[in-house]
């Protein structure tokens, strides 16, 4: 095995509490699924050679074994970074060279720019980074070996990662890759995906609730 990609999932029943003012929490719930839907058809087109969801839900895991991705299981809802450590740990006591991480919630996300991150780290040591839409936060890694890079997610990490490796003598690779900048978290970027993710579970989920009626900007 080269080549692994980790995607860490929060509890579904809580999913996604910036949008609690134009989604009731069912809403919220479904759509978080359908993301993750999305993320992994995705990732299965890809030159990856496994997917792990790192999740303690067991909806979440059900969805994850459905797209053939294998389930890392957490004892409790760390957040996004301490769970993206312990897949770099893994990956790491595994032997695996080159690890590569994305969020659950970036539905318009394709196979082709998963292969484009993963190409930018084929030689070690690398540092690969795509940023969110905002250019603020960090939606795509790939490196090589996995514990090249220690990564802290949330804005304004896109800047941090940069600077840290360049700290530690690696010039990182920049990538822009507008699928997987699409980070779904408020009601403006449910304004984004209605228009951007046309061919998406999760578009169309959202438009066949006629949230385009809401206050969502």
């Amino acid at each position: 095995m080269n080549t692994v990609l980790a995607v860490p999932v929060k509890d579904l029943v809580n999913a996604k509490q910036r949008l609690v003012p134009v989604l009731a929490q069912e809403e919220r719930r479904a759509l978080a699924a359908a993301m993750l839907e999305d993320v992994l058809a995705a990732l299965a087109g890809a030159r990856l050679d496994a997917v792990w969801v790192v999740t303690r839900d067991d909806a979440v895991s059900a969805i994850a074994r459905r797209f053939g991705a294998v389930v890392v299981t957490e004892a409790e809802n760390r957040g996004h970074t301490a769970a993206v450590a312990a897949a770099q740990a893994r990956a790491v006591d595994s032997g695996i060279p080159l690890f590569t991480t994305i969020p659950g919630d970036v539905p318009c996300v394709t196979a082709n720019e998963i292969d484009a991150l993963v190409d930018a780290a084929t030689t070690a040591p690398a540092v690969v980074l795509a940023a969110s839409r905002s250019g603020l936060g960090t939606n795509g890694v790939a490196l090589a070996p996995p514990d090249a890079l220690r990564l802290r997610f949330g804005e304004p990490s896109f800047e941090s990662h940069v600077a840290a490796a360049r700290a530690r003598g690696i010039e990182p690779r920049l990538l822009h890759l507008p699928g997987l900048a699409l980070d779904v978290d408020g009601p403006d970027d449910l304004v984004a995906l209605l228009a951007e993710g046309a061919n998406t579970r999760s578009a169309s989920l959202v438009a066949s609730w006629h949230v385009g009626v809401r206050e969502l900007k």
